[in-house]
C-alpha cells in the first residue's frame, strides 16, 4: 500500500528517538532528527551511530541538526522523544517556533513533569493550544529490537479520531503495527507507571525471590496502575492492552529495560547512585516513582507496591524488609480491572 510522504521532525536523538525516526524514514517520509547538544549532533552527523543501537547506522537520508527552528519549520508531524524531566523546556522552546498550521505533535515520552505532575500530552496541549493536534504513542517496544525490525505492536492515542487514525497510518509497517485508541489518559499513564513496577521486578530478580514473586508483583502492580488510572479518568480496560499489561510485561522481564536493570542492581545491594552510574543513561522510573507517590497520596489511592519502591529509593528502606511488609498486609479480596470504574 502506497503511503503519503510527510515532513517529520523528531525531537530527541536518544535510542528511541533515533528508532522512531528510522521507522518513519523507512515508511517513505522526509525526517529531520533534532539533538539539543551541538557536539552530539555533530557526532551523530559524522559517525551515524548510537551507543546502544549496536551496528545500526543512521541513514544518510535522515538529517541531524541542533537547530529546532530548522527541524520544525516545515514539519507536518513533530515527534517528541526526550526524557520526561525536560519535556517542559523542550515544548516551551517549540512554542516559540513558527509551526505549520494543523501540525500534529506526537509524544513518545513515558513520565510526568516533576513540578506539576502533568503528563507530556497535557504539557503539549497547555503550551501549544490550538496550534497543534496532540497524540501519544506507547506500548511494548524496546528500541534495540525495533531497530532490527523485530515485529512490534504499539498504540497511538488521541481524543481526535482523525488525528489518531493519521498517526496510526504514519507509523505502521510490516514490523511496526500500530493500534489506535481514544483513551489518551490511559495509554499515557500505562506507559509511565509500568516503569515503577519494572524497577520492582528488577529488585525481585536481584533478591532472587523467584518467578512466583514476580508474577504476583506484576499482577498486583497492574491492579495499582489501573486503580490510579481510573481515578485520573482513564478507562480501566486500557490497562489490559498493549500500553498497559503489554508494556508492563516487557519492562518487567527484558534485559533491554533500563528500569529492570536498575532495580536488579538495587536488589543486589547497590545504592541508587551506584546503580545509575552502572546504567549510564536515563531511568525514567526513578522520577515516575516520586510523581506516582505524590499523586496517589493527593488522590487517596492505595498503591502499596509503588509505595514500597518509593521507600526503597527515597527513604533507603531495605528491599528485604519491603517485601516482608507487603506480604504482611491485612488480607483482602482480589479486584481485577473490571471492578474499577470504566
Amino acid at each position: 500500500m502506497k503511503k503519503d510522504r510527510y515532513n517529520i521532525a523528531v525531537l530527541g536523538a536518544g535510542s528511541w528517538g533515533i528508532t522512531l525516526a528510522n521507522v518513519l524514514y523507512e515508511n517513505g517520509n522526509t525526517v529531520i532528527l533534532w539533538e539539543f547538544d551541538r557536539k552530539q549532533a555533530a557526532n551523530l552527523t559524522r559517525e551515524r551511530k548510537f551507543l546502544t543501537l549496536g551496528s545500526y547506522r543512521i541513514p544518510a537520508g535522515i538529517t541531524v541538526t541542533d537547530s529546532m527552528r530548522r527541524a520544525v519549520e516545515a514539519a507536518d508531524y513533530i515527534v517528541i522523544s526526550v526524557p520526561s524531566s525536560v519535556v517542559g523546556s523542550v515544548i516551551g522552546e517549540l512554542s516559540r517556533q513558527k509551526l505549520r498550521p494543523g501540525v500534529t505533535v506526537v509524544s513518545s515520552v513515558k513520565g510526568f513533569d516533576q513540578k506539576t505532575l502533568k503528563r507530556p500530552s497535557q504539557i503539549i496541549k497547555g503550551m501549544l493550544g490550538r496550534k497543534a493536534n496532540v497524540a501519544v504513542i506507547s506500548g511494548p517496544s524496546h528500541a534495540e529490537e525495533v531497530i532490527k525490525r523485530v515485529p512490534t505492536a504499539v498504540v497511538a492515542a488521541s481524543v481526535d479520531n482523525k488525528t489518531r487514525t493519521h498517526v496510526q497510518k504514519l507509523f505502521s509497517n510490516l514490523y511496526f503495527r500500530v493500534y489506535s485508541s481514544s483513551d489518551i489518559n490511559g495509554v499515557e499513564l500505562g506507559g509511565a507507571l509500568k516503569n515503577i513496577i519494572g524497577i520492582a521486578s528488577g529488585i525481585v530478580s536481584g533478591l532472587k525471590l523467584g518467578d512466583n514473586t514476580r508474577a504476583a508483583l506484576i499482577t498486583r502492580g497492574n491492579a495499582e496502575i489501573t486503580r490510579l488510572g481510573a481515578r485520573l479518568g482513564a478507562r480501566s480496560g486500557t490497562f489490559s492492552g498493549l500500553s498497559g499489561i503489554g508494556d508492563l510485561i516487557v519492562t518487567c522481564f527484558s534485559h533491554h529495560s533500563r528500569n529492570f536493570r536498575f532495580g536488579k542492581l538495587i536488589g543486589e545491594g547497590s545504592s541508587m547512585d551506584e546503580a545509575l552510574r552502572k546504567i549510564k543513561t536515563t531511568v525514567e522510573g526513578i522520577n515516575t516513582t516520586r510523581s506516582c507517590y505524590r499523586l496517589s497520596r493527593k488522590l487517596g489511592v492505595q498503591m502499596p507496591v509503588c509505595g514500597k519502591v518509593y521507600e526503597i529509593l527515597y527513604r533507603k528502606k531495605e528491599p528485604e524488609k519491603a517485601w516482608r511488609e507487603l506480604m504482611s498486609r491485612p488480607l483482602k479480596s482480589e479486584k481485577t480491572f473490571r471492578d474499577y470504574r470504566d
